[in-house]
């Protein structure tokens, strides 16, 4: 920045600052990195499959999720800590329209197997609900605030290079090894003492459909009246 001093025609003195100007330097361009890096991807996908048709899909699969969580900045600890610490509730609404549209996904392909007499699918998923799921959950909700991420988000971040999350992957693993091992011993005292509940049971098909949409459109609401309150304040 440099100073030009003018005399008027009154005899004062006055100072204009004038701005040095630097051109900017141009970014790089890196679109022929992004498609060598996608061309090894490929390539890499093509060598897993010649070995194993799952493992290529598994590969490709990973890669395409993963660069959608990265761009989406998809976090399921962010949708909850958020409406907390800035008021934003978008993520949350992103997680609600998820969890709305797979509820009618997989209400509709366990409906097919149940009319046709077949197994349910993901039964063994419906586990009982107890204290020991509200402590768990409690628990599990500061770790992934401390840790800043869940599962999805440490896996996107340590993808980006953050030191933080990969200490965070390091403990998730020990700790999920360190529960595998304990869980029968946890599933026999606590988690079996509570009652399962699979909601087409209780209200039927269409009506357990109807009660999760319906909850879910009611915390829709809920949290955009949160944000529109925070943005006011």
């Amino acid at each position: 920045m440099s100073d030009t001093t003018n005399t008027n025609s009154s005899g004062s003195i006055s100072t204009t600052r004038r701005r040095s100007s630097r051109p900017r330097k141009p970014k790089k361009n890196m679109i022929p990195i992004g498609l060598a890096v996608a061309l090894v991807f490929v390539i890499i996908g093509i060598l897993l499959a010649q070995r194993s048709a799952m493992l290529g899909f598994f590969w490709m699969t990973g890669i395409a999720f993963g660069f959608v969580l990265q761009r989406a900045r998809f976090c399921f600890t962010a949708s909850m800590r958020d409406p907390y610490l800035t008021g934003g509730t978008s993520l949350t609404r992103a997680v609600l329209i998820a969890f709305a549209l797979t509820t009618i996904g997989f209400a509709a392909i366990k409906y097919g197997y149940f009319a046709k007499g077949l197994p349910i699918p993901g039964m063994s998923y419906v586990v009982p609900i107890s204290l020991a799921t509200i402590v768990g959950a409690f628990m599990f909700g500061i770790g992934m605030v401390i840790a800043g991420g869940c599962a999805s988000g440490t896996l996107m971040r340590v993808g980006e290079g953050f030191m933080m999350q990969v200490l965070a992957l390091v403990f998730f693993v020990v700790g999920s090894l360190w529960g595998a091992h304990d869980f029968e011993f946890w599933k026999y005292f606590f988690i079996s003492k509570g009652k399962a509940v699979f909601l087409p049971d209780v209200f039927g098909w269409t009506g357990a459909v109807f009660v999760q949409l319906l909850l879910i459109a009611v915390l829709y609401v809920v949290a955009l009246k949160w944000e529109q309150k925070k943005s006011n304040e």
